[in-house]
Parts: C-alpha cells; structure tokens; sequence
C-alpha cells in the first residue's frame, strides 16, 4: 500500500508516529510561509500542516498544489494546539506535520466545488462531471447507504433459503408496458435480442425448475418517457416464492423493510402494513398510491394496495389490457365473470406504497397453462402471436408448474425516500438525464457505417 492510515483513521493515541497518507487536496490554506491543507480520501480528513524547515526541498512542490490534486504525504503525528481543535472530524485532534510531499496527480480548476455541501450548478454540469460530484461527501454518503442496502437484503434473504440467481439480460421481445430496447443480433441478420424490463418470464420459469425460493438484484430497462422517479435502466430487488400466497409475500416485505429501516436509519417500523382495496384508495384518496403519513401520523407510511382489477379497458383500440401483466392470477371468487364481466374481475395482485409512492408491486402468478391461454386470448392475443412471443412459457407449464407468486422492489426509489432525494439519480452513480443522455460520455451516440453494415441496419433519416 502506498499509505500508513487513511484520512478518517488518525487520532490523539497516534502522537508521535510516523504516518503516510494518500488523498485529494480538499481545502488549501496559506498562513504565511505555512501551509494547512485538508486531505481528503473516502474515509475522511485530516490535516497536514506544511513547515518549510520540516519539508525541505518539497516545500516547493507544496506551493504548487491546488484543490483536487492527489498527493502522498509522509510526516509525524502532532496534538493539535489549544483552540484548534476540530470537534466535528474524528481526526480533529491531531495533525500531520509533512516532513515529505509527492504529487502524484495534479488536477485542473474543477467547474465547481467538491468541498462544497450546496452547488449552484445545474444538474447537467453534475452529470457531466459526475467523477467529481461524487467526491462530494453528501453524493458520497448516497453510495454508502446503496451499499449497506445490498448487504441487508442479502443477509435477510440468504438465511432464509433464497438463492440468488442472474437471469439473462439480452432476451425476448415481450413488451410489458413500455417500449423495450432493442439490440440486433449480428448472427441473426434482421432479428433482435431485448433488453429485459424485468426478469417476470425467467423467474417464472425458475419456478418450475424447483428453485422455490429465488431472488435477484436485477438490472432492468424500459424505453419511457422520464420523470424524477424513471430512469431508462434501474435496479429492482425481484423474488419468486413457490408454493406461497398473498399472506407469505407480505410477512416476508415486511420483515425485509423492518430490517432495512432498523440497519440503515435507526428506526423500528410497525408491522405488520395496513393493506387497502384499490377500490378503496381511489374512492376515498383519489389514487392507487395514497400518502398516508397524516393519517397514520407516521416520516415513514407504508400500505399495501390490493385486489386491483384484472383488467383496464384500452379506449384507444378496443380492447381488455391486463392492469399489471398478463400472468397475475384472479381472484378464485371471480373466476365465473372473466366472459361476462370482464371489467369486475379482481387480480391477486397487490403494491406497496411508501409516502404517496409504489416502490414495489407483485402478484400470484397463474401457473395453469389453460387459464394463462384464456388470459392471453381476452387481451386480445391470437393463438399465433401467443405461440410467438410465450410459448416457451406454456410450454414448461406442461411439466409441473408449481403455484407460486413474487414481488419486485425499485432499489432506486427505496433509496432516494430514505435518502430524503428529490430524484432518483441522486441515488444512482451514472444516471441518465431528462431526455435518456448521458452528458459524461454522450450516449446515445452515431456508430461508424461498418458496424451498421455488420449487422444489416440502415439508418433512415426522417425528414
């Protein structure tokens, strides 16, 4: 290792020793012929102070750093002076006195403070210089607290059987929704691969391979317009259960988020979560994702929202489209009225809402391949298109589905209520804009003529 200690390690116990660190120019600070700088890495700061007599030779190469350069320091531990203690840093009872300096990068004048707790820059600016943004310690803190959700959610889960297992990212086109991206196959001229908008088909499937208990922290992409709580790729945490029910489902969200609060803010939330009827929620709060916080009087209100219908009906082409997705299962009271009264059948389908937002929305899943063909056939699906775009599906229904059912959760949205973020790029590294570009590397960008060739596309220039 080039350093000795980090910048957040040193205390009053060190007096006396000699140290190395490594770290960004935070703050500089000219006293005369002494020179303080805060040196800054992940774990903290710490200062050095820069004495001519104790530098040598390398107090010239002190007057010339600024705020961002990495440098290594080597000096001696020293008790801070009465009435220059820092209180507020672990380190703020000592200091480094340099008695050797290295640059080992120096650094441009950055386009805006990374010492700063507020910038006035537009987000834009941020993203394209995201590298520094995430110096800062406020966006820093983000990916801390990113980190530390992974490691509860796959703590509870693993000592509860589940196994975790990817699914593939380049697939089938089987629109859920939204637009899927597409990527064509170089080896398939004329034939395209989509980016997955969730796992639901292979998860499904997993099922029936007798996995029983699967979860994934999954990458997923839809081509929507976006919003401060859209991105066109983000993060779910997405689980499948076997031989489960509605009742199973929520008792493990609800340990799960207990845990997650309780580790990650200090709090113990109270389950298990009110529940309410779609039906309910819009009659009497107008939406399917009330704001219950007054009304449970609670900086953290969640409820699950159940018994959605099946179905909505598709003014636009004359038709029954699923609420959710086509392979969420009905409620067995309602079974009779799918011909009849389609617009009355209730799903088993159910979201959870956290302060006036869906972070996560599940269902029973139909594992009967008559009735998940009946399903296809009110929405509209011809036996041919069914076969084309499903029947992979149907067909591992014919050995042995087991019932089963699952959730999924936007890692993203959890994070930035936590968080208290306005936006979910605040909680993710790379984020895309408004209008899905990235300003840091700008994509989506033109590709040379050859790798069109290579894959058969022509591009056609709208007028």
């Amino acid at each position: 290792m080039l350093r000795t200690h980090t910048c957040g390690q040193l205390t009053a116990n060190d007096f006396g020793k000699e140290v190395t660190l490594c770290g960004w120019v935070h703050i500089r600070r000219d006293h005369g012929k002494l020179i303080f700088i805060d040196l800054r890495d992940r774990y903290g700061l710490t200062q050095v102070t820069i004495i001519p007599r104790d530098l040598g030779e390398d107090y010239r190469k002190a007057k010339e750093l600024r705020s961002e350069f990495v440098v290594k320091v080597t000096g001696k531990v020293n008790k801070r002076p009465e009435g220059t203690i820092n209180s507020k840093l672990p380190t703020g009872e000592i200091e480094v006195l340099a008695t050797k300096l290295e640059i080992l990068n120096p650094s441009l004048t950055p386009p805006f403070e990374v010492s700063a707790d507020e910038l006035t820059v537009t987000e834009e600016m941020r993203l394209k210089y995201r590298y520094l943004d995430l110096r800062r310690k406020k966006m820093f803190s983000n990916f801390i607290l990113r980190h530390k959700l992974y490691q509860v959610i796959r703590n509870f889960l693993n000592s509860r059987d589940f196994i975790e297992c990817e699914t593939p990212i380049l697939t089938k086109s089987t629109p859920e929704g939204a637009r899927d991206y597409l990527v064509p196959s170089r080896l398939n001229p004329g034939e395209f691969f989509a980016l997955p908008q969730s796992p639901q088909l292979f998860k499904q499937i997993l099922m029936v391979s007798g996995i029983e208990k699967y979860y994934q922290i999954a990458k997923c992409f839809r081509d929507e317009d976006l919003r401060a709580d859209r991105q066109p790729e983000f993060t779910q945490l997405d689980l499948e259960m076997s031989f489960i029910d509605e009742e199973d489902i929520y008792a493990i969200f609800e340990q799960m988020m207990f845990e997650i609060f309780k580790e990650l803010k200090g709090i113990e939330l109270k389950i298990p979560f009110p529940r309410m009827s779609y039906a309910e929620a819009v009659s009497k709060h107008g939406s399917d994702k009330p704001d219950m916080r007054k009304v449970y009087n609670l900086e953290f209100a969640f409820l699950w929202v159940v018994d959605f219908p099946l179905f909505k009906y598709n003014q636009e082409e004359k038709r029954w489209d699923s609420e959710h997705h086509p392979f969420t299962n009905i409620n067995s009271e309602d079974i009779g009225l799918l011909d009849s009264a389609p617009d009355k059948v209730r799903s088993r389908s159910y979201d959870l809402v956290l302060n006036g937002t869906e972070i996560g929305s599940g269902s029973i899943r139909i594992h009967d391949q008559k009735l998940q063909e009946k399903i296809f056939e009110l929405i509209g699906l011809d036996k041919d298109e069914v076969q084309k775009r499903f029947g992979f599906l149907l067909e591992a229904f014919q050995y042995g589905a087991p019932p089963h059912g699952g959730f999924a959760f936007g890692i993203d949205r959890l994070l930035a209520i936590i968080a208290g973020m306005d936006s979910i790029r605040e909680m993710i590294a790379f984020p895309k804009t408004a209008k899905a570009f990235c300003p840091l590397t700008s994509a989506p960008s033109e590709v040379a003529k050859k790798q069109l060739d290579e894959l058969s596309l022509v591009i056609k220039k709208l007028k």
